[in-house]
């Protein structure tokens, strides 16, 4: 009896060894893969802030507006683009078709002769903002 009694107590010595072992090296790699996570987290923050901050941020901008090309031939196309931050509504006058708040956008123009297109922006509080560019017609 003393021997199974001996016997008895060293398996479970080594069981509960194993059992702590399994337990310490999952705590382990779960802290390790909190640390992975928690920086790549990190890394995600940062290159969504200098996304929007390159989107202008929480500025109310035209960002850009031009035509490309900005020289053409009579009869031939143009794509005239804009980028704006933060705006509620956008119009291009003279009309130019379908315009809207975007970070990135052409329409494609055709005019007849040399052309200025003014950009008008504005937010919710009613603030307007306006740029011009023009397309060359030769």
């Amino acid at each position: 009896m003393k021997t199974y009694t001996r016997i008895s107590a060293v398996v479970l010595a080594v069981a509960l060894g194993y059992v702590l072992w399994v337990f310490w090296s999952r705590a382990v790699q779960n802290r390790a893969f909190q640390q992975k996570e928690a920086a790549k987290a990190a890394e995600q923050r940062a290159r969504d802030q200098q996304t929007f901050d390159g989107m202008g941020g929480s500025s109310f901008a035209i960002l850009s507006f031009f035509a490309s090309p900005a020289s053409i031939g009579r009869g031939e196309e143009s794509e005239l683009c804009y980028s704006v931050s933060n705006a509620k509504t956008v119009s291009i006058t003279p009309p130019v078709g379908d315009v809207w708040p975007a970070f990135d956008h052409c329409v494609s123009v055709t005019p007849k002769k040399t052309t200025t297109y003014t950009i008008t922006i504005a937010d919710a509080a009613g603030h307007t903002k306006s740029t011009s560019t023009t397309l060359e017609v030769h």
